[in-house]
């Protein structure tokens, strides 16, 4: 019999469920959280101790949106390089997405994601399924996963739902969380031939403009509050959808921002050009400061990366051939503590944003919180000093960051999964296997 992975954390600044901090220990015992005390007086036989003094301790980060892109595009991304990097970036959880290849649709493509995880991940994971016109059945019994993604716009092939018909009759079957991609694919085809043959990236933003996401996300409230379905809207990025949220929410609706729809806008093209394309695009300053106050009052309710990277080359193409989306779980954490020294929000913000209020909305059991009887996914973090992001040590197999310069704090020295090290000044321990998620 294995003896018990023991580990105890001494005098960290630890951010406590109600937000409020405290200067303490913690111990752990066999991936789960046992004692939260100003100071464990005996240090228990076999433990592993880590000075943790002048370092802040928070929850693992749950990124609720990514794109790994294993299987079938693994040139850009693989679970075991993505799960690096999360490592790093003190990310201890994901929610994977369906558009890979195969596609994630059929409870036979979710088996083969899990079972490659389980061999290749360092960090927990969970994966969504995603919809079709067509996979219903799939839609309500595939297990475990998250919830259903629907792509209303900026897709092709199956995995775009865009006809009113068609999403009404997954919204009316089945009691499964759905999340979408809300853009307008018949405005965004319209667009796109208005704006056709202009190469300046930076038309990304008027073609996918802000009236597709909120035609969109209006559909999706509509359907949502006909059945009462719980409905999550992904990575909002415009005033319009703030506001409206602000006027009709109803408690089964959550919505996320990303970390670059608060912190960049469509000014990027000019620095990098097309690796500030994605979708939906960056958008304006003003809408910028909207989603921020629209984070701060809860309107919007937590954090997600939508960590989709391309390799260099092939975002070196000419717009509109450059693929949209970039890589995000290495910095988002460094790049939220950072604001929160600003002044933009308080650390506890960001602990509830990318941790708590994650595993709430999709009934992940036992994680977002450092209290007993929680999972011993730990990130220290030092918020006393700045480094920039430098492409050479990102670990994401695409090697770029559109946060690329950027000074910031809040780096993880440390990263524990459940209950393991993971990742320590500087080194990955890739040994460590996260284990995959449950949903209440």
């Amino acid at each position: 019999m294995s003896s018990p992975q023991i580990l105890l954390i001494r005098r960290a600044r630890i951010i406590l469920p109600n937000g409020e901090l405290m200067i303490g220990d913690v111990l752990t015992r066999d991936r789960q959280i046992v004692e939260v005390a100003p100071e464990i007086s005996q240090t228990p036989p076999l433990a592993t101790e880590v000075d943790a003094e002048g370092l802040t301790l928070l929850p693992g980060v749950i990124d609720p949106q990514v794109h790994f892109r294993e299987p079938g595009l693994e040139h850009k991304e693989d679970l075991f390089t993505a799960s690096c990097a999360c490592a790093k970036g003190g990310v201890t959880t994901f929610l994977e997405m369906p558009n890979t290849r195969p596609l994630t649709t059929t409870q036979q493509a979710l088996d083969d994601k899990l079972e490659r995880a389980s061999h290749k991940s360092l960090v927990n994971y969970g994966f969504f399924i995603g919809a079709t016109a067509e996979n219903l059945p799939d839609l309500l019994l595939a297990k475990p996963t998250p919830g259903i993604k629907i792509f209303m716009g900026s897709m092709h092939g199956q995995l775009l739902v865009d006809g009113e018909t068609a999403l009404e009759a997954i919204f009316a079957k089945g009691d499964r969380l759905i999340a979408v991609h809300a853009e307008d694919q018949a405005r965004i085809n319209q667009r796109r031939q208005e704006f056709a043959n202009i190469h300046d990236p930076a038309v990304h933003s008027q073609i996918q403009d802000d009236q597709a996401a909120l035609l969109a996300t209006q559909l999706a409230l509509k359907l949502s509050q006909k059945y009462q379905r719980r409905l999550h809207i992904l990575h909002m990025s415009t005033a319009l959808e703030a506001d409206l949220l602000r006027q009709e929410k109803p408690s089964w609706v959550t919505a996320e921002v990303t970390p670059q729809h608060l912190l960049l806008n469509t000014s990027a093209y000019e620095t990098i050009g097309t690796l500030a394309q994605m979708n939906p695009p960056l958008r304006s300053p003003h809408d910028n400061e909207v989603l921020w106050q629209a984070l701060r009052d809860g309107v919007i309710d937590f954090i997600a990366t939508d960590h989709a990277p391309h390799t260099l080359e092939e975002k070196a193409q000419e717009y509109p051939n450059s693929p949209s989306g970039m890589p995000g779980v290495e910095t988002s954490l460094a790049l939220m503590l950072t604001a929160a020294m600003q002044g933009k929000c308080t650390v506890a913000q960001v602990v509830n944003w990318m941790s708590k209020a994650v595993a709430v909305a999709y009934g992940i059991p036992n994680k977002g919180a450092i209290a007993p009887g929680y999972d011993a996914d730990l990130v220290l973090v030092d918020l006393n000093t700045y480094r920039p992001v430098r492409r050479e040590e990102l670990l994401t197999k695409c090697r770029w960051s559109p946060f690329e310069g950027w000074n910031l704090t809040g780096w993880p020295k440390t990263t524990i999964v459940g209950g393991e090290i993971v990742y320590d000044k500087g080194q990955v321990n890739t040994q460590v296997r996260g284990k995959a998620l449950t949903f209440l």
